[in-house]
C-alpha cells in the first residue's frame, strides 16, 4: 500500500510465530503502525515488545495478569487489558493486517473479530481453519477480507499457483519432515517420552508444536487447512516425508508438470510474504546453496507410524463439526501425554474413540453452523476426551 504505514496487529506475540513476525517489523519499523499486541503470560516480552514498536494497546489472555501488565507499561501511554474479550476487541479494531498466532482453538474468536473489520488475516493459527473451515472463510467474503497462509506448507502451496488457473491443478503435495521419531523403531514408540518427542531434528518449535510434528497430527490439520483454504478435493492432496525441510510442498497440474516451492526452514519467509504480499521485498532469511545440501529425499509416510493421517481424512469425508471435534481431542489427548496419563502411541487413539462416538451422537457431522455450535463441539469433545482417558486408566 502507498500513502501510509501499514496499520498492523499481532495476535500472539510472545510465541515464535509472533516473535518472527516482530523480527520483521522491528527491522522495517518506518512501514508499519502496531495498533494491538497480545500475549499470554510472559508479561515481560509483551510490555518490552509494546513499548520498542510504539503499540497503541497490548493484551494478556491472563485476566490475572492485568495488574502487572498495567505495571510494566506504566509511563507509556500504551493501553492495556486482559481477557477473552479483550482479546477479541484487540482483534476487532481498525487494521490494515492482522497476524493470528494464537495457539489452539482460542485463536478462532478473535480471527473471526479481524476478519470482520476487514482487515486482511494472516493466519499461522491451524485450528481456525480446522475447527471451523465454512464459518472463517464465509466470514471472510462477507467482508470483503482476505485470509493469506503463513503455515511454510500453505503459503508455498500459495506461492506455487499464483498467476496459475486453479482448474488446472490435478494435485498438492504436503511435505512433513517426519518428526522426532520418523526414524525410530515402531516398537519403540509406546515408550516415547514427552522430553523426546519436543526434540525436533529440523525445527526450533515450541513444547506442544514439537510433539505434533512427531505425532503427524501437525500434518493432519494441514491437509484438512489445505482443504479449506484452497476448495481441493480431499484425495487431490497428499503428504511426503522430505526430512530436509526445504520443499515446503508442490503443485501438480495436468499438463504432468509440477512447481515446487524451495526455501530454507525459516518461518520469517512465509510470513513476510504474507506481510508484504502482493510483492515480494528483501527478508533475512538465508540462501540455499544447492550444491552444498547435493540432494533432496522423498518417502511415503507410514500409516502405522502416523495414524492421525488417516483420521484426518475420516475428518473430510465427514465435514460439518468434525473438524472442531478432532482438534479438540487431539488438544487433550496432547494434554494428557505431556502429563503423563497416557502413552504417545494412545494420542491416536484417544482421538480415533471421540470422533467415533461423537459422530455416533450426530454432532460430528452436523450440516451448517456457527460460532457457538463450534465452541459447543469443541467443549464436548474436550470432555469426551478426558472420559476416554479415564476410561482407559480405568
Amino acid at each position: 500500500m502507498t500513502g501510509r504505514m501499514k496499520r498492523i496487529s499481532i495476535l500472539g506475540a510472545t510465541g515464535s510465530i509472533g516473535q518472527s513476525t516482530i523480527d520483521l517489523v522491528r527491522r522495517d519499523k518506518g512501514a508499519f503502525d502496531v495498533v494491538a499486541l497480545t500475549g499470554g503470560r510472559n508479561i515481560a516480552r509483551l510490555a518490552e515488545d509494546a513499548r520498542a514498536l510504539g503499540a497503541a494497546l497490548a493484551v494478556t489472555a491472563h485476566d490475572d495478569l492485568l495488574d502487572d501488565l498495567r505495571a510494566a507499561l506504566k509511563g507509556t501511554g500504551i493501553e492495556a487489558a486482559a481477557g477473552s474479550a479483550a482479546l477479541n476487541e484487540a482483534a476487532a479494531r481498525p487494521a490494515d493486517w492482522v497476524m493470528s498466532a494464537i495457539v489452539g482453538a482460542a485463536g478462532l474468536a478473535p480471527g473471526l473479530a479481524a476478519l470482520g473489520q476487514g482487515a486482511t488475516l494472516a493466519l499461522a493459527n491451524k485450528e481456525t481453519l480446522v475447527a471451523a473451515g465454512p464459518l472463517v472463510m464465509a466470514a471472510a467474503r462477507a467482508s470483503g477480507a482476505r485470509v493469506l497462509p503463513v503455515d511454510s506448507e500453505h503459503s508455498a502451496i500459495f506461492q506455487a499457483l499464483r498467476g496459475e488457473d486453479p482448474d488446472t491443478v490435478d494435485r498438492v503435495v504436503i511435505t512433513a519432515s517426519g518428526g522426532a521419531f520418523r526414524d525410530w523403531p515402531l516398537e519403540r514408540l509406546a515408550r516415547a517420552t514427552p522430553l523426546e518427542a519436543a526434540t525436533h531434528p529440523n525445527w526450533d518449535m515450541g513444547q506442544r508444536i514439537t510433539i505434533d510434528s512427531a505425532s503427524m497430527f501437525n500434518k493432519a490439520l494441514e491437509l484438512i487447512e489445505a482443504k479449506e483454504l484452497f476448495g481441493f478435493e480431499p484425495e487431490r492432496i497428499e503428504v511426503l516425508i522430505h526430512p530436509e525441510s526445504l520443499v515446503h510442498a508442490l503443485v501438480g497440474f495436468h499438463d504432468g508438470g509440477m512447481i515446487a516451492h524451495v526455501g530454507p526452514p525459516d518461518m520469517r519467509h512465509a510470513i513476510g510474504h504474507a506481510m508484504y504480499w502482493p510483492r515480494r521485498t528483501a527478508l533475512p532469511v538465508a540462501r540455499l546453496d544447492l550444491a552444498e545440501i547435493g540432494q533432496l529425499s522423498f518417502r511415503a509416510p507410514d500409516p502405522r507410524r502416523y495414524p492421525a493421517l488417516g483420521l484426518a481424512r475420516q475428518v473430510m469425508a465427514a465435514g460439518g463439526l468434525a473438524g472442531a471435534v478432532f482438534n479438540a481431542a487431539k488438544e487433550r489427548a496432547l494434554d494428557h501425554f505431556i502429563a503423563g496419563h497416557i502413552g504417545f502411541c494412545h494420542m491416536s487413539e484417544v482421538v480415533e474413540e471421540v470422533l467415533a462416538r461423537q459422530m455416533t451422537c450426530g454432532h460430528a457431522g452436523a450440516g451448517g453452523f456457527g460460532l457457538d455450535e463450534v465452541m459447543s463441539a469443541d467443549r464436548g469433545a474436550r470432555l469426551c476426551a478426558d472420559a476416554v482417558v479415564v476410561e482407559r486408566q480405568g
